[in-house]
This record gives structure tokens, C-alpha cells and sequence, in this order.
């Protein structure tokens, strides 16, 4: 297909042409959404490097993937959900940080003492009591960061269900917590 062709293409249309192999679609997909894709993930990590390693990753990931694309909900919402689980993996992957090897005098930073919690501390087992409906919508909207109505098309649930469910989320977290 013709370059300009594919500029007047929609996301879903380019992402059926990447999973038959099209190059030229993933350049275009990859030009429309990449500004967006690393402000996101730069509000979320701050090391420029990282960044653009996980932009790459999540492209590559497109490409290998692009047949696996149901088409729910929005080609971005798909795309960033790809991006922020990179970046989480990422991060799963570096090595631990100086305070928690042995030995350090090292205090934690205050971001990583709420990771932590989110991780493992009562948070984390408040979260985990959640149903699995809860915790999607939480882990969308909160921990990766969609708008509601990003979120509804990553879930493939409308908009107004996602706002109420996060009202019961706050309401068992807050009563798990207190």
C-alpha cells in the first residue's frame, strides 16, 4: 500500500496490515502514536534511556503481536497497555537498590517505600481481596494511568462502569485499610 494510503488509514486498519507483515504500516502507527507513547512513560520513569528502550520494546511488540489485536477498544488504549507492562518489566528486571542488599546504609526514596507497599504491604493484600473486575479497573486507571474512557476500551466495558467500579474500589480499599 501507498504511504499516503496508509496515513488515511485507521489504527485497526494499519494494525491488520502489520500482522500481514507490512512494514510501512508499522512506521505509520509508530509516527502517530510515539509522541503521545513517551510522554506517558516519561511521567512514569524518568531516565530518558529507559524510556526509549521501552518505546521500542512496545513497538517491537506491535509488530510480533499485531495479529493478537481483537479490536475491543481503541488501537492507542492496546498500545499502551503493551507500553506500561514493558516498562514494569523493565523495572522488575534492573537490580535491587542499594538499601535492600546487604549490608547498605542506604535509605529507600520515598517512591520506592510506595512501591513496596504496593507490592507487599497491606495495600498489596487489600488489593489482592479485590474481584478481579476491581482490580483490572484499579490497575488501569491507577496504576497505568488511563482515562476512564482509556480504560473502557482496554477492559472492553463502557465508560460509566469503569467510574462506578472505582467507587466500590476506594470503598473496600479504604475499609480494608482503616
Amino acid at each position: 500500500m501507498k504511504e499516503r494510503d496508509l496515513e488515511e488509514s485507521s489504527d485497526e486498519e494499519l494494525i491488520k496490515l502489520i500482522a500481514a507483515g507490512d512494514a510501512g504500516a508499522l512506521r505509520v502507527l509508530y509516527d502517530r502514536h510515539v509522541g503521545w507513547l513517551v510522554i506517558r512513560l516519561a511521567h512514569r520513569c524518568s531516565d530518558r534511556e529507559i524510556v526509549d528502550e521501552v518505546v521500542q520494546d512496545t513497538f517491537l511488540a506491535v509488530w510480533r503481536g499485531a495479529g493478537r489485536f481483537r479490536g475491543d477498544g481503541p488501537a492507542a488504549a492496546w498500545i499502551w497497555g503493551i507500553g506500561v507492562r514493558r516498562l514494569v518489566e523493565r523495572f522488575r528486571r534492573r537490580p535491587l537498590p542499594r538499601w535492600r542488599r546487604e549490608g547498605s546504609e542506604t535509605e529507600p526514596s520515598a517512591e520506592e517505600l510506595v512501591l513496596l507497599g504496593i507490592e507487599h504491604g497491606d495495600l498489596a493484600k487489600a488489593i489482592d481481596r479485590l474481584s478481579p473486575e476491581l482490580r483490572a479497573v484499579l490497575r488501569a486507571t491507577v496504576l497505568d494511568g488511563l482515562t476512564t474512557r482509556e480504560a473502557a476500551g482496554l477492559l472492553g466495558i463502557p465508560a460509566g462502569t469503569v467510574k462506578s467500579r472505582m467507587v466500590r474500589v476506594r470503598r473496600e480499599l479504604r475499609e480494608a485499610l482503616t
